[in-house]
């Protein structure tokens, strides 16, 4: 049965009598009714019990009512992860606020587009970042609150009473602004709803949030892959252990330390990690760690093999998804070897196809434009209707991802729609030769565009980054390809830098690489 054939054939006028919201709000709250003295976060040796997290988030919405705001208004929250985030995030949109999420690894600039073009009202900003936005301008706030320095005073205004305003569970509660790697950033709109299934849909296929589950939250917060694992844990009663910065050794320490149970990281937290050595990582055990996820970048077949082989098996998922779809597949931990370079099945409650450039469905095998149903999408692009009419077709949501199924069901993210290089009038899927580039003995990490060939048109061009007191020509590196990889496919230039450049998420900014911003 397909997800067509499901459409209801009418709108009720109105809910039931029973009907009650389902808000990000709500599981955290039910838990504090549970267990109200049981440490629900912390961060160092700062703690928030259940009680005291539900009273902050009361309080901060009731406070909010004196910042002249109305529901639907925008509220921007800039910082590192800290116990506050989650309860600004809480308590404001409980009141039917929609937080802006903010990195603050941008610069001004940057966060002044993201402000003005969400048009927020106050802005909430953590004291390390207060200099930052001193130049921004911004027309519509009209308030800055500091973390740090007024916000404990601000909160204490507020009563520590659940608001009294009722919310609408496909309401927004957060604006999560893409990465930008191919234009200007734009605003996803989440709803409370979207959330809120994921989460249940996460405690099904990863088995790890339960009220006895520890966490350990080291992506930011302000992403939205970092946000759902981060609060996941709390929703249903668990710990969670906040990290207001990343340090790979710090990480490991926290596994054995607070025996944490599960963790989300991305692709280069396990570079850092492996690249502590053999004497550092064979200092640590993680004895109760049972389920690490990765996601928010491709993870190479080499870097998973690594996971596989020190953490163990039975531990790892690779999950493919986007800010704007949540999560759309997961590849279980059985499957991670026997998958090479698979990203899985579909998650619970969603639904995939792959289509042709004629909006035909590819056979199992062929490459074609991944399209995902769920319960879990995202509400639209905020203030841009057209941008959203392009990705969302009757419903079915595409981020421009490329993608095969094999004869089991399984799906291989093939690249970027966006990122394919046509040479000769063949399409060449970057991907594949960075999977290749990855397993070379001297390489951390690579990555490949396209660039401009009199002759073809286009070629490949990779840009490697060396392991520390390791060595490699360009011609080196173009005859290891060699060995895996057809010759249209085999990049026509290598060149070195540093590090590739990255947003926070980690993925590559490869519209820095085709500018020559990184790699000489």
């Amino acid at each position: 049965m397909t997800p067509d054939s499901l459409r209801p054939a009418g709108t009720a006028e109105s809910p039931p009598e029973t009907y009650v919201a389902h808000t990000i709000a709500m599981g955290v709250r039910s838990s504090a009714e549970r267990t109200p003295a049981k440490i629900a976060l912390a961060e160092g040796t700062r703690q928030l019990s259940y009680r005291a997290l539900v009273e902050n988030m009361d309080r901060v919405a009731n406070a909010a009512e004196g910042l002249n705001l109305s529901p639907g208004d925008h509220v921007a929250l800039i910082s590192p992860n800290c116990l506050e985030f989650i309860e600004i995030v809480l308590g404001l949109s409980s009141i039917g606020l929609g937080v802006v999420l903010v990195n603050p690894r941008l610069t001004a600039p940057e966060i002044e587009y993201i402000c003005a073009d969400s048009q927020v009202r106050t802005i909430f900003v953590h004291e390390t970042l207060e200099d930052l936005i001193a130049g921004c301008d911004v027309p519509s706030s009209d308030r800055t609150i500091v973390i740090g320095r007024d916000y404990d005073g601000w909160r204490q205004t507020g009563r520590p009473r659940p608001p009294r305003i009722r919310l609408n569970e496909w309401d927004v509660f957060a604006l999560s602004y893409t990465a930008g790697t191919t234009g200007k950033p734009k605003g996803v709109m989440l709803s409370h709803r979207s959330r809120a299934l994921t989460f249940y849909a996460m405690a099904v296929e990863y088995g790890c949030y339960s009220p006895d589950d520890r966490s350990l939250v080291l992506a930011p917060l302000f992403h939205g892959g970092g946000f759902a694992f981060g609060l996941a844990p709390i929703f249903f009663g668990g710990f969670s252990e906040i990290l207001s910065k990343f340090d790979p050794e710090t990480v490991l320490r926290k596994f054995d330390e607070l025996s944490i149970t599960n963790t989300f990281m991305v692709p280069t937290h396990f570079n850092a990690i492996f690249a502590l050595g053999a004497k550092t990582l064979g200092q640590y055990e993680a004895p109760s760690l049972h389920t690490i996820i990765s996601n928010a970048a491709p993870l190479p077949q080499a870097t998973k093999e690594k996971i596989v082989d020190h953490f163990g098996e039975g531990r790892l998922h690779e999950t493919y998804g986007s800010t704007e779809g949540g999560i759309v597949t997961n590849l279980r931990p059985p499957d991670q070897l026997r998958k090479t370079r698979c990203v899985g099945q579909p998650f619970p409650c969603t639904f995939v196809k792959l289509l042709d450039e004629a909006g035909q469905e590819v056979p199992d095998g062929e490459v074609g434009e991944l399209h995902s149903y769920s319960p879990f999408l995202f509400n639209g692009y905020w203030g841009m209707p057209e941008a959203t009419a392009d990705s969302l077709k009757e419903g079915w949501l595409s981020v421009g991802d490329m993608a095969r199924k094999d004869e089991e069901g399984y799906y291989y993210i093939v690249d970027r729609k966006k990122d394919v290089i046509i040479s000769g009038g063949v399409n060449i899927y970057p991907r594949e030769i960075e999977e290749v580039l990855h397993t070379h003995p001297a390489v951390a990490e690579a990555a490949v565009i396209g660039i401009e060939d009199d002759y073809w048109g286009e070629a490949a061009k990779a840009i490697v980054s060396l392991r520390a007191g390791e060595a490699a020509t360009a011609d080196e590196i173009i005859d290891f390809c060699r060995t895996s990889l057809a010759g249209y496919k085999i990049p026509k230039i290598v060149s070195f830098t540093e590090a590739l450049p990255r947003n926070a998420a980690g993925k590559v900014l490869k519209r820095d690489l085709r500018a020559g911003k990184a790699g000489a």
